[in-house]
């Protein structure tokens, strides 16, 4: 048997590999990384070795789990707080120059041979189905197995019958050293190349002064999520129900299960806030006397009132599906640029509705060279997106547009509001509603994941698979139907993306117009244009 290592991000599952990490954790994770490698006495015994690893795990990511010795096995993360808990991760503790520890040459060891029993003896013993990874160290280097490894190669019918002989007394010895004989026989004679993941602290104590990103990987290996296989917070199927909620409640919406369906409706009328979007469109909507200019009104209700939220709520998804997509896009341009001079979709710079609406229209659906030159400065680098989402629809264009809405009426924050104020309290406040909204969405991460990406503030993170999540809830409103509006964030970020490409490489002295297919004609050397 030989084992085939693997890199440290190629053993991350992928949406966990693209995900942030939260800067106070990482700089937790150097420190206690630090103080590990300051603690390792070569000279003591393996038994030494494991308090400061014991404590390092506690400290970093596992305090929510027992962490101990189990019988033999050096020591065990238990799936709870509790040693009453099956065993997750076994570990193989040897003291650094230990004859008995795995070598690139030689796999073939005590310290693999102990590892096999110890894992056998849980999956038949204990009855323990729940082990995630088994990993070898003397504290510096480290093997990391996956439990789906181990059951594949040594929990097999041919090994088990050895074993169980072996346990019966059917085998010339019952000790531990002739099973450890049993095991180093299987290994030897074994074609199989085992999976592993190897890394030695050592290479990476540099980068704890220099070049931090290096340690990302390490630290998503050693976490919680990676080790016990936990979810995801930014998994793709999982709605963000936080940033829903108050979305909904800014809006001036909430959502009700009818039945077996769950479907959004106005707010009811003992918790509508004027200063909602709904409610603020609806007024106006009244006062102007816009619902009798819309054709075929009939096809938006059969009474007045529901005639009022149709229209006010198709005009209301408009308004917020732009808003959103417009936070992903600010996000890529200050990540792109490595500046927050692209920082656009905040109250310091939209201060009313009406600047919004010239943001919808007069900026993102014009060509730069066709702007009128009152432009704001902080939004001349905002790209032209050439889509329908930034038309006037004809609802838009019968009705009212955003700017319609009253700048001055105010909304109190949400009672479960994600804003916090100067001491660390859910703020309590009340708020005009646009500068709400802004503060609401600043308080999350729009940033798309990054591998080596540490987030400096403490944000949850709404990815463009979580906004699809949110866009088919809003967007499936009429009897609890959904679909995904996918052709409105596909064709926006294919379009935005080729812009900001074709604008790098006229930069880089390409004669090129806005043509994409005629970029491609023009790169002759490739290494160079991936410069």
């Amino acid at each position: 048997m030989k084992i085939r290592k693997k890199e440290l991000i190629k053993s991350l599952n992928k949406t966990f590999r693209k995900e942030q990490i939260n800067r106070t954790d990482f700089d937790n994770f150097k420190s206690e990384f630090n103080l590990l490698l300051s603690k390792i006495d070569e000279n003591e015994s393996e038994e030494h070795l494991k308090y400061p690893l014991r404590d390092f795990l506690l400290r970093t990511s596992f305090l929510a789990n027992e962490i101990n010795t189990k019988g033999r096995t050096d020591l065990a993360i238990y799936s709870g707080d509790t040693n009453k808990k099956p065993i997750n991760v076994i570990f193989e503790i040897k003291k650094p120059q230990s004859n008995d520890f795995l070598t690139n040459e030689n796999i073939n060891c005590k310290a693999l041979h102990e590892s096999v029993l110890y894992y056998i003896r849980e999956r038949i013993e204990e009855k323990n189905d729940e082990i995630k990874h088994i990993i070898l160290t003397n504290v510096y280097e480290w093997y990391i197995f996956d439990a789906h490894d181990f059951e594949k190669y040594f929990y097999t019918n041919q090994f088990i019958k050895e074993y169980q002989k072996w346990k019966t007394g059917q085998k010339i010895s019952k000790n531990t050293d002739h099973f450890y004989k049993i095991a180093e026989q299987f290994i030897n004679t074994s074609n199989d190349e085992i999976p592993v993941t190897y890394f030695d602290l050592r290479d990476y104590a540099k980068y704890l002064n220099e070049n931090e990103k290096a340690l990302v990987p390490l630290f998503k290996i050693l976490s919680a999520t990676h080790l016990l296989k936990q979810s995801y917070i930014t998994d793709s199927n999982t709605l963000n129900t936080q940033f829903y909620n108050e979305l909904l409640y800014i809006i001036g919406l909430q959502e009700v299960k009818e039945g077996t369906k769950k479907v959004i409706k106005r707010a009811s009328e003992n918790e509508r806030k004027a200063g909602s979007i709904i409610e603020n469109a609806i007024a106006t909507l009244q006062t102007e006397n816009r619902l009798s200019k819309i054709p075929e009104l009939h096809k938006f209700g059969e009474t007045e009132e529901e005639q009022l939220f149709t229209v006010v709520l198709e005009l209301s998804i408009a308004w917020i599906n732009r808003i959103l997509f417009l936070k992903l896009l600010e996000a890529q341009l200050i990540r792109f640029h490595k500046s927050e001079a692209y920082k656009f979709l905040d109250f310091s710079t939209i201060t009313n509705f009406s600047e919004l609406n010239e943001l919808f229209f007069d900026i993102l659906a014009k060509q730069i060279n066709e702007r009128t030159n009152y432009i704001k400065k902080e939004l001349k680098n905002i790209p032209y997106l050439n889509s329908s989402l930034f038309e006037i629809s004809k609802l838009e264009d019968t009705t009212i547009r955003i700017n319609s809405l009253k700048d001055r009426l105010k909304i109190p924050v949400f009672s479960q509001t994600v804003l916090k104020d100067v001491n660390g309290n859910r703020l309590k406040a009340e708020k005009p509603t646009l500068e709400y909204l802004f503060d609401f969405l600043n308080a999350y991460n729009f940033s798309n994941e990054g591998a080596d990406e540490i987030q400096e503030e403490n944000k949850s993170l709404i990815n463009a698979s979580v906004l699809g999540l949110i866009f088919e809830k809003i967007n499936g409103y009429r009897e609890g139907s959904f679909f995904t509006p996918g052709y409105i964030t596909m064709y926006m970020s294919r379009e935005t993306i080729r812009r900001a490409v074709i604008q790098k490489f006229k930069e880089a002295g390409y004669q090129i117009s806005e043509s994409w297919d005629e970029l491609k004609t023009k790169i002759e050397n490739r290494n160079e244009a991936n410069r």
